[in-house]
């Protein structure tokens, strides 16, 4: 799996972050607040310094390139005792096809990985007093700490590429393709972290949402249209997943 083909998950998580920012926009803005020991949910968020924001998504991001390994790794014990190429080729179908549908969930026409946030707001419940220990997140080792914990709460979003890294043949392709969504998600949350409130408001507009959506499910198209002509395309393969055998 070389960079390029990357570009997609990079894209979706860029894409994605404006359904982050309206699902986690008020625990990240908590969580990156260094006053007080109590976390609160609340609507915005206060600047930090830039240091304490990078190492807490550096934690979240590095608790999403651990998932794709384990579940690339998985995958990739499983095609030592099954070597068919019509695997392969589902699991291509398959990887695009989560792109369409996260796509369709980004626009609000498609609710299905509601389900799966549901069930994080119930494990959010049960993780707070356990993180209350790492409050004030005064420190870089404690912003790190909190992100990589924050890293594996239940998020459709993030299940439904971690299904890719899963598809994506060993445990090294898995953890790049979730690095690769992780920063994609990295600029929107940055600003949040510094913004706060302001940038929550300007992506939760419906034309943002829907733009967003539009991309990631363009890029899922793109990767289905070349799966059923069965043909290598050229530029266009820079634009579709790769699924490893």
């Amino acid at each position: 799996m070389n960079g390029l083909n990357l570009l997609p998950l990079f894209v979706a998580g860029l894409a994605g972050s404006v359904h982050c920012v309206g699902m986690c926009g008020g625990v990240v803005g908590a969580l990156s607040t260094a006053g007080g020991g109590r976390i609160q949910i609340t609507r915005g968020a206060q600047a930090i310094a830039p240091l304490r924001i990078l190492a807490y998504n550096g934690g979240r991001i590095g608790s999403y390139m651990l998932a794709g390994a384990i579940a690339g790794g998985l995958s990739q014990g499983a095609a030592l005792l099954v070597r068919v190429s019509v695997v392969q080729a589902a699991a291509y179908w398959l990887a695009n096809g989560m792109l369409l549908l996260l796509g369709l969930y980004l626009m609000n026409a498609w609710r299905g990985l509601a389900r799966i946030e549901a069930g994080g707001a119930l494990v959010w419940r049960r993780v707070q007093p356990l993180i209350r220990g790492f409050m004030p997140m005064d420190t870089l080792p404690k912003a790190f700490a909190l992100g990589a914990l924050w890293g594996w709460i239940p998020c459709g979003m993030v299940y439904s590429v971690l299904l890719t890294a899963m598809l994506s043949g060993s445990a090294i392709n898995g953890a790049l393709v979730m690095m690769a969504f992780g920063l994609g998600t990295l600029p929107m949350l940055l600003a949040l972290g510094v913004a706060g409130a302001r940038v929550r408001a300007a992506m939760q507009r419906r034309g943002v949402r829907i733009a967003a959506g539009a991309l990631v499910l363009g890029f899922g198209l793109l990767g289905l249209a070349r799966a059923a002509s069965g043909m290598q395309h050229g530029w266009l393969d820079a634009l579709c997943l790769a699924v490893q055998s």
